[in-house]
């Protein structure tokens, strides 16, 4: 027993210097990232109109953040982004339920929800727009959209692949439909669907910056077209910037509850 206590020490020691040094690599990257492109605008090898550079960035920050304007943009995308999320997920879990406890529909729609899957979504938000109006009912419908499909078919296909002995065990016992699914079905497929959540967090992301592209006066995605037609490039990369520390964040929380999730299953 001491030599099995010994060796789990050693191999929890070596997974502690592993995560470290992952992390101080990723940290290293992205400041050598900062510095080479600071250092790229100053000397002239890029052009600090067009490609701005780190300084600039954080001063279009401070500029923001001082008139308030950095708050609302970023509070209005990120609320539009989460209600399309938890609408997506309540969407899509039921909709794969719904095609799980029905073999005739999954084999109806299940042609339907690859092509509406296929289709680029930046070519259906015009349409939203003329179908639903400029406002924030249609950035949200755009951001359900372009995660939706891909959720319900991912979910649906993790349904079927569910231990088909374990399925009879539990008709075995008398369980009907509802205590397969209930008991089996779902909690088997629960790693796969937080997997999902954090793939659709990022698409919903995206979605909603389609829909404020064309059809919204506050956001992010605003703030980078606007940026764009005024030649404000520095306000443009601030706009990228801050959208990539929204989705690292919603990503690391995400990426959290999972760890979570784990961790009880190995203690149970």
């Amino acid at each position: 027993m001491q030599e099995m206590s010994l060796s789990h020490k050693t191999y929890l020691e070596r997974q502690a210097r592993h995560r470290f040094l992952i992390r101080f690599l990723r940290v290293t990257l992205i400041l050598m990232l900062l510095i080479l492109w600071e250092l790229a605008a100053n000397r002239g090898w890029i052009d600090a109109f067009i490609f701005s550079s780190p300084s600039r960035v954080w001063n279009t920050i401070r500029k923001m953040a001082g008139d308030g304007s950095l708050f609302g943009h970023t509070g209005i995308t990120l609320m539009e982004t989460l209600i399309s999320f938890f609408l997506t997920v309540f969407i899509g879990l039921a909709a794969a339920v719904l095609l799980w406890c029905s073999r005739t529909a999954s084999e109806v729609l299940e042609p339907y929800l690859v092509i509406l899957n296929s289709l680029p979504k930046s070519a259906l938000a015009p349409l939203l727009i003329v179908w639903l109006g400029a406002n924030m009912k249609t950035i949200i419908v755009a951001g359900i959209s372009v995660a939706i499909f891909g959720m319900i078919l991912n979910l649906y296909t993790g349904f079927q692949e569910t231990d088909p002995e374990k399925i009879k065990l539990i008709q075995t016992l008398g369980g009907g439909q509802k205590e397969v699914l209930l008991k089996i079905v779902i909690p088997g497929t629960v790693p796969l669907f937080i997997s999902i959540l954090k793939v659709n967090i990022g698409l919903c992301l995206v979605g909603v910056i389609i829909g404020e592209f064309i059809g919204s006066r506050q956001g992010l995605g605003y703030l980078i077209i606007y940026g764009s037609q005024t030649f404000q490039l520095n306000l443009v990369i601030t706009g990228i910037v801050i959208l990539c520390i929204i989705s690292l964040l919603l990503y690391l929380i995400l990426n959290l509850i999972e760890k979570r999730y784990l961790g009880q299953l190995q203690h149970k």
